[in-house]
């Protein structure tokens, strides 16, 4: 049977990232591709999946692949049908061995962050969510609802109102920000007078899928780090949704984990989401550091059908790294 190696994927609305890996947590291989979220991404999303392990797969025979776990934005409720049937087509798409499950972007986010069964992800990417784990299992999650319903404070929610705050100042309706700057560059257009301005903002937004809003995020928290009063706004209010969000699947237990390149990337959100949290629990949270690792843990666990031991779930997530970095 080779090796038994497995396979990790984390499939999510910008991007997809996989990775094979031995059952001692070694890495072997590494792919990517576009995102794979069947409600926002936009394309094909079994074509991404593929994709990523393609290139994951290149110097390993897949023969030699046993399990594989892959973990999906949208891949609840009623997107699961649809995600699974994405993985399965791009695992036979590549010739993979052994068995392909799916769980979605949160089992993988969580267990990324920490080797506990129990405790708190909150996570804010392109959408925005909390979730409580116990024993392992999801028992409880908040939002996440796609960016037309919820996702409340992710990078989506800051783009859009900064999409909004550009248009409102083009008009009059608000008043004049940086934003403005940030959401031509964005949109790719010059700056024509008047109400063709507007218009060509708004051309470029519906013309994109929502998940691209989300590219404006970085712009939104330098903007406010700059002293933009309207971006500075922003920010204070997505942290807000998210820490309210927080709460509503409390009692605290266990780890707080974050997740997502809002809360993950320097910036006034992610700080002042940090606070909020250590006011509230009174230890610093963890980090998801590697969705795609902590997808193939539970690829792992499922092969052993025993728990990961902790060296191999910080080698595999990239925690192990992070401490030599810190040593």
């Amino acid at each position: 049977m080779g090796r038994g190696l497995v396979v990790g994927v984390d499939a999510g609305a910008t991007s997809t990232r996989c990775v094979v890996a031995t059952p001692d947590g070694v890495v072997v291989g590494r792919g990517a591709a576009g995102g794979a979220n069947v409600n926002s991404s936009g394309g094909d999303a079994a074509g991404a999946l593929a994709a990523a392990l393609r290139t994951a797969l290149s110097t390993v025979d897949p023969a030699e692949i046993r399990t594989g776990v892959f973990g999906g934005a949208g891949a609840a409720g009623a997107g699961r049908e649809a995600f699974r049937t994405a993985a399965a087509r791009a695992w036979a798409a590549v010739g993979a061995g052994g068995e392909v499950v799916t769980v979605t972007d949160l089992e993988v986010a969580f267990v990324a962050g920490t080797p506990e069964p129990g405790g708190v992800l909150l996570l804010s990417g392109t959408g925005a969510l909390a979730a409580a784990f116990s024993g392992g299992t999801l028992s409880r999650r908040c939002d996440g609802y796609g960016w037309l319903l919820g996702d409340e404070g992710s990078a989506v929610w800051i783009g859009l109102r900064a999409m909004r705050a550009a248009v409102a100042a083009v008009d009059g309706r608000g008043e004049p920000t940086a934003l403005l700057a940030a959401a031509c560059r964005w949109a790719d257009v010059d700056r024509p007078a008047g109400d063709d301005l507007a218009q060509h903002l708004v051309a470029a937004g519906f013309a994109r899928p929502p998940a691209a809003l989300g590219g404006l995020a970085p712009a939104v928290s330098a903007a406010a780090d700059a002293g933009d009063a309207v971006a500075q706004r922003i920010c204070a209010a997505a942290a807000a949704k998210l820490l309210h969000t927080f709460d509503t699947v409390g009692p605290y237990a266990g780890d707080v984990v974050l997740a997502g390149s809002v809360l993950l990337s320097p910036g006034p959100v992610a700080r002042l989401v940090r606070a909020g949290v250590g006011e509230r629990t009174g230890t610093p949270p963890r980090e998801a550091l590697d969705g795609a690792g902590g997808a193939a843990v539970l690829a792992l666990a499922r092969l052993t059908g025993d728990r990961v031991p902790a060296a191999v779930h910080a080698r595999l997530t990239g925690h192990d790294r992070r401490r030599r970095r810190s040593g």
